[in-house]
């Protein structure tokens, strides 16, 4: 009860912390490990993962949140010395999600240090003004010795905010990396729903998924002249989905690679990616797969928009 001549003290307003938001450019070289870094750090599957360099041709968003703030990561192609039309695109990708992000996070393969990838890659890094992190992938796989002179040597190269070391494969850092970011990104709303991971469409990553899973069968038989599109996607009344992709290759050669004998390679891979697609859709896929032969999709301008890249002139 209040006392006589003193109103009742009204409770405090609970305090809220001011939220925060901002994209992060994940770049490295080629297979440093940004693809299943980025996987990490949403907790779910957003960008395809493979042994093989150049997977990711064009940038992918994932989007994760720690504490006040959702952090939006941006996937990029490999930094890598391009050569074909398709290489020079994806670089250009790759320089441009660096460019528009407020941060930008540099993944080095401790394992695979010493390249001309990444010696460009530092050399590039001192263009762009944008904060610069650290992170030094694989440490579980090389000498702690061997490790700290890696450590040394980036930061004199480059002028870095903070140093991670992680095990992307595993998760071992990765939380760290997070915690890091949730207070350096500027003050602003969310951009996106609590629960959105992705901003890219469903038929984009189904269409990914597949194309992992084309590189896991097939290794070095058909290194980058394959693409994939999602020609279909029709929800069915049962819940299911219908979805018809078309795998393009550039030489009917490749086709039959693809094909396999009595169609047993396209039907593997098929089974692969329909238990992935069916996890990322929340629904049973019915997924049908065609291979046609399309020459010289590389240097097809319309192929290059589907896939969210300019098209390099020359």
């Amino acid at each position: 009860m209040a006392e006589a001549g003193h109103p009742p003290q009204e409770k405090p307003l609970q305090e809220t912390r001011p939220t925060r938001c901002g994209f992060v450019a994940l770049i490295g070289a080629p297979n440093a490990g940004k693809s299943t870094l980025l996987n990490q750090l949403v907790g779910a599957k957003v960008s395809i993962v493979s042994r093989k360099v150049q997977t990711t041709r064009t940038q992918v968003r994932g989007i994760a949140l720690s504490g006040v703030a959702q952090v939006i990561f941006v996937d990029t192609p490999g930094i890598f010395a391009p050569k074909r039309r398709l290489d020079r695109a994806m670089v250009t990708s790759a320089w441009g999600g660096a460019t528009d992000a407020d941060l930008i996070g540099v993944l080095i393969d401790v394992e695979r240090f010493d390249n001309e990838e990444n010696t460009r890659l530092l050399e590039k890094l001192a263009e762009l003004k944008q904060p610069k992190f650290l992170i030094l992938n694989k440490i579980d796989l090389v000498a702690k010795e061997k490790l700290l002179q890696i450590t040394t040597q980036v930061n004199e190269l480059g002028r870095f905010e903070a140093t991670f070391m992680i095990a992307a494969l595993t998760g071992y850092g990765v939380k760290d990396v997070l915690a890091w970011l949730e207070t350096r990104l500027p003050l602003g709303p969310w951009l996106y729903p609590e629960d959105q991971i992705s901003d890219a469409p469903l038929r984009f990553l189904a269409a990914e998924i597949t194309r992992e899973k084309i590189f896991e069968r097939l290794h070095d038989e058909l290194p980058y002249r394959s693409t994939v599109e999602t020609e279909s996607w029709q929800q069915r009344p049962d819940g299911s989905v219908r979805i018809e992709q078309t795998i393009y290759v550039e030489r009917e050669g490749q086709r039959k690679i693809v094909l396999g004998e009595g169609g047993q390679t396209i039907k593997a891979i098929g089974q692969k990616a329909r238990v992935e697609i069916s996890e990322a859709a929340e629904a049973k896929v019915h997924l049908f797969l065609f291979v046609k032969v399309r020459e010289n999709w590389s240097d097809d301008p319309e192929r290059y928009r589907e896939m969210g890249l300019e098209f390099p002139k020359g």
